[in-house]
C-alpha cells in the first residue's frame, strides 16, 4: 500500500469502511457486530455501545446509547480518543497518522487537499469541538516522565490534616507529593516546577494521568499524561451502596468528606457537565444525590444549572452557609474551621425539609399523639364478643355460591335496620343499633332486581319494620356497566354521608363485579386502598362479599390477597348439605386467632318462613375445621418446596393467612403435634409434610 497516499478515502480503503479501526482501539471490548459492550470513554455501568454499518454509505460507525455525544465513526472516535477536533485541518491530519501508524496502513505521508470532517448521521452528534474537554481551564503538561515524587514532609501533612485529611486517606485516594516536575508550555518551551515549602506539589494519580495540584501557586492545576473525558476523582472508592453521595468540585472536598465518614465523588470541576449514565448508576445505588460545591457564584449557579437539567434525576443542592470568599466557600474550609459531621448534617436534614415540606405537613396529621390517644371504635358486628368489624375498616364475608352469604348478610342488615331495643334473630352475629339514624347502603352486582327485592323483603321483615326507612337504600348494579359502578358507589356514598349526618354501614355485595377480573393486580390494590380511605374518612365499616379459593382458606385472586391483607374481619359461609344448614366460621380477626371464634350455624325453618339461627357448633368440629384446614394449607405451601425450614414456614403461614408471629408459631405446633408435618431427618431445623 505504499504508493497509497494517506487521505480520508485511502483510510476507509484500507480499514474496512473503517471496521478494522475500531476492533484495534476497542480490543477486548469489541467482540462482533450487533454485540454491545461498555463505552470506553466513561464509568459505564450498562452495555449500550455497538458498532453498526450505515447502510447509506456503507460505514461501520460507533454508536452510544446511553450518551449520544459520543457517537461517529472511526476518524470521530479516535478524535475522541487523543482529543483532537476533526474540523480543524492539522487536527485531522494528526488523526489520519494516528491511524496510519497504529494499525500499520503504511500510507505514504504525501498530504493532498485534506478534507474538513463533518459527523452526518441520521441523529444528531456533535462535533468534537464542540464538546465540553475535562482540558478546558487547565494547562496540559507534555513529557515522557515529567513528575518526580518524593515522600510528605511534615508540612505537607499538615497541610491536609486540618481538612481531616490523613496519611491512609491520601494512600487510599492515590494522592503523591511531588518533588518537580517537567512540562512544555503552549509556546513549546520547557520548563520546570519544583516543590518547595512556601508553594508544595501534590499529585492525583489517576491510571494514565495526574492531576498537579498547587495550593498556594498562581497556576493550581495542571494535568500530565493521557486523561479522556471520564474524570471522576473517588469513583473507586464509593461503596456499593450507601445512602448519601455527594459531588464535589474537587478532590480535596471529596476526601475532607471520606475524612468524616461521607461519600463524595468529584467531577473535573463545578462547571463540567455530569454523564446521565454516572448519575443514573448513582441513583441506583444511593437514595440521595447532593451537589456540594462552593458557595461563591459559580458554584451556586452551576448547581442550579445541574439541578435544572436533571430533574428526572432528583439531584439535590446543599448549599453551605459560608462567605464565598477564599478559605470560607467549599466544604472542606467547612471543617476547617471547626464544623462536624454532624453540623453537615444539620444542614442536610434542613435541606431535607425544605424538600418535603408539603409532605410532612400532611403527614403530620396523620401522626400518633400519645398525649391525646384516639377514641377505641366501638364494634359494629361481633360474633361471641369477638370483634368482626369496625368503624373505619373494610370486612368481608365469603363463600362458595348457594353457601348461604346472602342470607347471612340479610341478618346482619337486619340488625342495624330494626327499631331500637327490639330483639331480633340476627344469625347469631351482634349488630350495633343504628341510633343515629345514619345511611345503611346495600349495593348489589350479582342478583336480578326481582331476586334483591324478594330478599330485601325478607330483611325488612326481620328486622320487624312495613317498610325500609328513608336512610336504607339498596340499589341493584346488575345493569350498569363495571366501569361506572365504582363511579355511582363513590358519588352516592358521599351525598347519603352529609343528607344522614354519617354512614352506619355500607355493604357491596359482588365486590369482584367492580373489576374487569380479580387478578387485575393493580386495579385490586387501588379498589381496596381507596374503600379502605372511605371507610376511615367517613368512619364507617364497609362490608364486602367475595368468593373463595378451593382449600377453604384463601379469598380468590389479587382482589383476595388485597382483601385478606386489609380487612379487619373475614367471616367464611359453608353449606352443609347433609344437614341442609350454613355454618359460619372467622378466618381473619384483628385480634387472636380465628380459630378462637366459636363457629355458628344457621339454617332454614319451616314454621317461621325464614333463616334462624341454631347456635354454636362443639369444640370437636372446631378442632376438626382447624384440622383440617391447616392441613390444606400445609399442602398448598409443601406442594413447592418439599423441604421447608422452621422459620421460614413461620414467614408463609404469616403471609398466607395474615396472621402474627406468635399465632404462625402455634399453628407449626398444632401442625407437628397432629401429624401434618413432621421433622427432616435429612435437614436439621427444617420439616416436611407427613
Amino acid at each position: 500500500m505504499s504508493d497509497m497516499i494517506l487521505d480520508k478515502q485511502s483510510i476507509i480503503s484500507s480499514t474496512n469502511n473503517g471496521l478494522s479501526v475500531f476492533k484495534h482501539f476497542l480490543g477486548s471490548r469489541f467482540v462482533k457486530l450487533g454485540k454491545s459492550f461498555k463505552s470506553p470513554f466513561y464509568n459505564d455501568t450498562k452495555a449500550a455501545c455497538y458498532i453498526y454499518r450505515d447502510r447509506k454509505n456503507g460505514m461501520y460507525k460507533f454508536k452510544d446509547f446511553g450518551n449520544s455525544e459520543y457517537s461517529g465513526d472511526c476518524f470521530f472516535f479516535v478524535s475522541k480518543i487523543y482529543n483532537l477536533n476533526c474540523n480543524e485541518k492539522e487536527d485531522f491530519k494528526k488523526v489520519m497518522e494516528i491511524i496510519n501508524d497504529d494499525l500499520g496502513l503504511g500510507l505514504a505521508k504525501q498530504y493532498h487537499t485534506v478534507e474538513k470532517f463533518n459527523h452526518k448521521t441520521s441523529g444528531k452528534v456533535i462535533n468534537a469541538s464542540e464538546l465540553t474537554s475535562i482540558h478546558n481551564g487547565f494547562d496540559t503538561a507534555k513529557g515522557n516522565m515529567p513528575i518526580k515524587t518524593k515522600q510528605f514532609n511534615e508540612s505537607e501533612l499538615s497541610f491536609w490534616r486540618k481538612y481531616g485529611i490523613t496519611k491512609p486517606i491520601l494512600d487510599l485516594f492515590n494522592v503523591v507529593a511531588v518533588e518537580s516536575f517537567k512540562g512544555i508550555g503552549k509556546s513549546g518551551k520547557e520548563y520546570t516546577l519544583i516543590s518547595s515549602f512556601e508553594e508544595p506539589i501534590y499529585g492525583y494519580q489517576g491510571r494514565k494521568h495526574t492531576k498537579l495540584y498547587r495550593p498556594f501557586s498562581k497556576l493550581r492545576f495542571l494535568y500530565t499524561g493521557e486523561l479522556t473525558e471520564s474524570y471522576i476523582f473517588g469513583y473507586d472508592q464509593m461503596p456499593i451502596r450507601g445512602d448519601t453521595i455527594f459531588i464535589t468540585g474537587g478532590e480535596k472536598d471529596v476526601m475532607s468528606l471520606y475524612s468524616h465518614g461521607l461519600n463524595a465523588i468529584s467531577m473535573n470541576s463545578e462547571t463540567a457537565n455530569i454523564p446521565k449514565n454516572l448519575l443514573r448508576g448513582l441513583s441506583y445505588r444511593f437514595k440521595h444525590i447532593v451537589l456540594l460545591y462552593d458557595c461563591d457564584k459559580t458554584g451556586i449557579e452551576s448547581m442550579k444549572k445541574l439541578c435544572n437539567d436533571h430533574k428526572s434525576f432528583g439531584i439535590k443542592s446543599l448549599e453551605l452557609p459560608l462567605s464565598g470568599e477564599k478559605g470560607k466557600k467549599d466544604i472542606s474550609d467547612f471543617f476547617a474551621m471547626g464544623n462536624s459531621a454532624e453540623d453537615l448534617k444539620m444542614l442536610f436534614l434542613e435541606m431535607l425539609d425544605g424538600f418535603y415540606e408539603e409532605t410532612i405537613s400532611i403527614m403530620k396529621s396523620c401522626e400518633i399523639d400519645f398525649s391525646k390517644p384516639p377514641i377505641a371504635p366501638e364494634p359494629l358486628i361481633a360474633i361471641n364478643d369477638v370483634t368482626i368489624g369496625t368503624p373505619g375498616n373494610i370486612m368481608c364475608v365469603a363463600g362458595t355460591e348457594g353457601s348461604g352469604k346472602t342470607n347471612f348478610l340479610g341478618g346482619i342488615i337486619s340488625g342495624a335496620l330494626k327499631p331500637e331495643n327490639i330483639e331480633i334473630d340476627t344469625l347469631g352475629t351482634m349488630v350495633r343499633e343504628n341510633v343515629g339514624e345514619k345511611a345503611i347502603l346495600l349495593y348489589d352486582t350479582e342478583q336480578s332486581e326481582f331476586q334483591l327485592y324478594k330478599n330485601l323483603s325478607y330483611i325488612l321483615k326481620r328486622s320487624t319494620r312495613e317498610v325500609p326507612p328513608s336512610w336504607f337504600k339498596a340499589y341493584c348494579l346488575v345493569g350498569i356497566s363495571r366501569g361506572e359502578r365504582m363511579k355511582m358507589i363513590l358519588e352516592s356514598m358521599d351525598k347519603f354521608f352529609y343528607e344522614f349526618g354519617g354512614i352506619h354501614m355500607v355493604i357491596i355485595d359482588g365486590i369482584a363485579d367492580l373489576l374487569g377480573g380479580v387478578n387485575d393486580e393493580e386495579s385490586s390494590v387501588a379498589l381496596i386502598e381507596e374503600l379502605f380511605r372511605l371507610s376511615a374518612i367517613y368512619n364507617t365499616v364497609i362490608i364486602s362479599v367475595l368468593h373463595m379459593t378451593p382449600s377453604g382458606m384463601k379469598l380468590r385472586g389479587h382482589l383476595g390477597s388485597e382483601v385478606q391483607r386489609k380487612a379487619a374481619g373475614i367471616l367464611l359461609i359453608e353449606k352443609d348439605d347433609n344437614k341442609n344448614t350454613s355454618s359460619v366460621k372467622a378466618l381473619k380477626v384483628r385480634d387472636g386467632s380465628p380459630f378462637d371464634v366459636p363457629i355458628i350455624e344457621f339454617g332454614w325453618s319451616k314454621e317461621e318462613g325464614r333463616h334462624v339461627y341454631i347456635g354454636e357448633k362443639s369444640k370437636e368440629d372446631a378442632n376438626t375445621r382447624k384440622l383440617t384446614e391447616l392441613s390444606e394449607v400445609a399442602k398448598e405451601l409443601f406442594e413447592k418446596h418439599p423441604v421447608i425450614f422452621n422459620a421460614t414456614l413461620i414467614q408463609n403461614l404469616m403471609d398466607t393467612l395474615d396472621i402474627k408471629d406468635r399465632m404462625a408459631r402455634n399453628y407449626v405446633k398444632f401442625m407437628k403435634d397432629n401429624g401434618i408435618i413432621e421433622k427432616s431427618n435429612q435437614m436439621p431445623g427444617a420439616f416436611r409434610l407427613v
